[in-house]
């Protein structure tokens, strides 16, 4: 259960997600005065929280029995699933090769990598490409983009729009598909209509729409994609209780992987990097932390070598660790300039 479902004041729940605690089994085994230490109120107004969170939890098992549990799934029947499921292109065919067809649904992926090396442009590129419809290869779904940073542009997103629409049109034409047909829903102004854009300023204000969203996907069943951009700028700033934050982020990642999984969605954190002692040296990696790598299923970084863009895979229980070059063009994200095939809609 979900602490903003709590029949406590609306102040009192406040303090507890900005604690960190966002779900009643995150502070079910702590002591009224610890409750009473991170929230900064009384040990009597922490009883009587943690007194309510223990009714509400109570009725809220008798209420579900042991629906809450479901039931086995075989492995066949996984491995039928993933199959069948499309994946999300990123109109670079070398990057969805490695990526085993592109970013997959049911799935975390964290993208992470310099400034000015793409982030923002890849995840603009997935939030349009995920309306492609079922007839071109796509999931024809919606985007929710989380903006934490300001740097969503409108104009850049409708650019991609329409190279997007153009080369459907191409491959309708290699298809002899009927373009005109769908050409109605992908008119730009309904691709654009079709991403959902969250502008949070804070990291209570992230917390807090991040445990929103499964209440607005049920409301938004098309939704596909989940995009945040990024994941860490809000916890970079002013955080001197570290165990706070650490809890925050794992309160945070085990939200998202279950809307993942419940929504049959993707899940694209963006993530930034910094420099870390290494043998002997300082290397960049991405931010957070060690315990963070752990909270989504894959990991891609994105890095130069000279002057050429890169995707590394560097960590997934299912692909092979790989490299593929890509682009950023007028158009978007696209194959690597140096190597020109045709890109693949499919």
């Amino acid at each position: 259960m979900e602490v903003g479902r709590l029949p406590i004041s609306a102040s009192q729940r406040g303090k507890l997600i900005a604690a960190g605690y966002t779900t009643l089994s995150s502070f079910s085994s702590l002591s009224p005065s610890h409750l009473a230490r991170d929230l900064k109120i009384s040990d009597n107004e922490a009883a009587e929280i943690m007194r309510v969170a223990s009714h509400s939890h109570r009725l809220d098992g008798s209420a579900g029995g042991c629906g809450t549990v479901n039931g086995a799934q075989t492995a066949w029947d996984m491995l039928h699933e993933e199959e069948m499921f499309p994946r999300i292109t990123t109109s670079c065919e070398d990057l969805d090769n490695i990526l085993g067809g592109g970013i997959n649904c049911k799935e975390v992926t964290e993208i992470g990598g310099v400034p000015g090396i793409g982030k923002t442009q890849l995840g603009i590129q997935l939030a349009i490409n995920v309306q492609i419809p079922v007839d071109y290869g796509g999931l024809g779904g919606k985007a929710i983009y989380i903006d934490t940073e300001g740097s969503f542009m409108v104009e850049r997103a409708l650019q991609i729009v329409e190279a997007c629409i153009e080369d459907m049109s191409e491959c309708g034409a290699l298809l002899r598909k009927d373009f005109q047909a769908c050409q109605l829903k992908m008119h730009p102004n309904n691709i654009l209509e079709n991403i959902f854009y969250f502008r949070v300023c804070s990291y209570t204000e992230q917390i807090a729409l991040i445990n929103y969203l499964d209440k607005f996907i049920s409301e938004h069943k098309d939704v596909k994609i989940v995009i945040v951009d990024s994941v860490t700028f809000h916890f970079r700033q002013d955080f001197d209780d570290m165990a706070l934050r650490t809890r925050l982020l794992s309160g945070m990642a085990l939200k998202l992987m279950k809307l993942a999984k419940d929504f049959s969605l993707a899940v694209v954190l963006l993530n930034q990097v910094t420099t870390k002692y290494i043998d002997g040296s300082f290397q960049l990696t991405l931010a957070l932390g060690d315990s963070w790598s752990h909270s989504c299923t894959n990991r891609v970084i994105l890095y130069w070598n000279g002057n050429e863009r890169y995707a590394y895979i560097d960590k997934s229980p299912s692909l092979r660790l790989a490299s593929a070059p890509y682009s950023v063009t007028s158009k978007g994200i696209r194959n690597s300039a140096s190597n020109c095939k045709r890109i693949k809609m499919m």
